[in-house]
């Protein structure tokens, strides 16, 4: 299969929290602003580092999963978003090395190396001198088949720290240094429990990003980086192409605010290619949903709005009664959250909407957290996907408690945590609700059978106007 040369590059770091994500941002931004179409990747299932990306570029930011698709999959996804753009930047999870396995076949190496992508590697050099030289070395030497075209040196004392870095690494290896991050507090963004502060809740988005694209500027080689870039090559594979359908014959509310915003583009992208018209909804602000076919209440941090959240009684009153009507609905996490009775944080309970008879607690720890292996029980609401079993991934600090009655679930837990250790995906009338995160893939096309459900619902929905309208 002939190879065909892409612009694009991977980012990863010696180790976990080296600041790549930071730097990547930083990159993505100063690419954007040479007036370079640049299209951006994260490895993993995270929500939260993608919207930076997507605000850095004004182009979303897809993620790689090896948990979730398999190698043909994320190879045309690559290629199909990387081929609409003229720069590709891959941000990596944790360390370069770093994976689920002995062998590493899920690790960033493992992405770098299917997608033929050159590495810079990002290290933390805080209080390191002559130590960084067998460090480099190790890396490169660890797989050799991995190309590690440079290296960016972050968090660095100062110009006396620089250029003893500078000259150590010179000395010892053959690596160029592209790039030199003297510590500063604008590179820092404020975390919450999940990483970075989503940026639906960061104030003056804009403005931080362009902070850090002119820091990054300053101190990083740009056109090394590009030159370092232009030079990928990659195998030649069949684009994922999305079949849309031309008529948006059913309607999908979707809560994006300040309280809910983790949505994958893929997933949106699937409904929308299913005949879904989407419409956003401000949970805090909003007086009441508008007319809907379905409703979609995704990830977030409900807890940081709980007080606006509540405070919006119509919009709670208006979601209650629609799905006690039988709206097709699917909450995921944040918005699971929201339909409970309460929410229970820091001390403080908040009433929700009521939809689900039991009680939000928060913890100060992770009560469900990674990768999950679910399998359909047959009591789910939407068609089957015919394999029974997927995998998708987990991360909150709340707990489900004093859930009242017999509910059925859609998942059974086999591996994770989701709302009880043993199921996921709670079932009540046209609802449902789970911890886990689910993600549109082969072998989980959940957005086409949502989408679907809300079809035939619709229909029954119609099919009985007449008779309601009969004497």
């Amino acid at each position: 299969m002939k190879a065909k040369t892409m612009s694009h590059i991977l980012i990863s770091a010696s180790r976990k929290s080296s600041g790549k994500t930071t730097i990547t941002l930083g990159l993505a931004a100063a690419l954007t602003e040479m007036d370079l179409k640049v299209q951006t990747f994260k490895k993993g299932p995270d929500y939260i580092d993608p919207m930076w990306l997507s605000q850095a570029t004004a182009l979303p930011c897809q993620n790689l999963d090896y948990f979730t698709m398999n190698e043909q999959e994320i190879l045309s996804s690559f290629s199909y978003y990387a081929n609409q753009a003229n720069f590709s930047l891959i941000e990596g999870n944790k360390g370069l090395f770093d994976g689920l396995d002995l062998n590493g076949s899920n690790s960033n190496a493992a992405l770098a190396k299917l997608l033929s992508a050159p590495v810079i590697l990002v290290i933390d050099s805080q209080g390191m001198t002559r130590g960084i030289a067998p460090l480099i070395l190790g890396y490169i030497n660890f797989d050799p088949t991995i190309n590690i075209a440079g290296v960016i040196l972050n968090k660095v004392g100062g110009t006396r720290h620089e250029k003893k870095l500078s000259a150590i690494v010179e000395h010892y290896t053959d690596m160029p240094v592209l790039g030199t991050i003297h510590m500063n507090k604008t590179l820092e963004i404020p975390e919450r429990h999940l990483g970075l502060m989503p940026t639906n809740e960061a104030p003056e988005v804009y403005a931080r990003i362009k902070e850090i694209s002119s820091l990054i500027t300053r101190q990083v080689d740009l056109q090394a980086i590009r030159k370092i870039a232009d030079m990928a090559h990659i195998k030649q594979v069949p684009q994922r192409v999305r079949s849309y359908t031309k008529k948006k014959d059913i309607s999908i509310g979707i809560a994006r605010d300040s309280a809910f915003g983790f949505y994958y583009p893929g997933d949106l992208e699937a409904l929308e290619a299913s005949g879904a018209k989407l419409i956003n909804i401000n949970m805090t602000k909003d007086g009441k949903l508008p007319c809907l076919d379905g409703l979609f209440i995704g990830g977030g941090f409900p807890e940081t709005r709980m007080v606006e959240l509540n405070a919006n009684s119509s919009m709670m009153e208006s979601v209650k009664n629609a799905i006690e009507g039988g709206l097709p609905t699917y909450a995921e996490c944040g918005g699971l959250m929201y339909l409970a009775r309460s929410i229970n944080w820091h001390g403080e309970c908040q009433k929700m909407a009521g939809v689900i008879p039991g009680d939000i607690i928060m913890h100060n720890e992770p009560q469900g957290r990674g990768y999950v292996r679910l399998r359909e029980t047959g009591k789910g609401l939407w068609p089957s996907n015919g394999l029974g079993e997927f995998s998708a991934h987990e991360f909150h600090y709340s707990s489900l408690i004093n859930l009242e009655g017999n509910f059925n679930y859609a998942y059974r837990m086999l591996r994770g945590n989701g709302i009880d250790g043993k199921h996921d995906g709670l079932i009540y009338k046209n609802l449902l609700a789970g911890f886990s995160h689910l993600r549109d893939v082969e072998a989980n096309s959940w957005a086409t059978r949502f989408t679907e459900f809300v079809r035939i619902s619709k229909k029954k929905q119609m099919q009985k106007l007449p008779e309601q309208g009969t004497i």
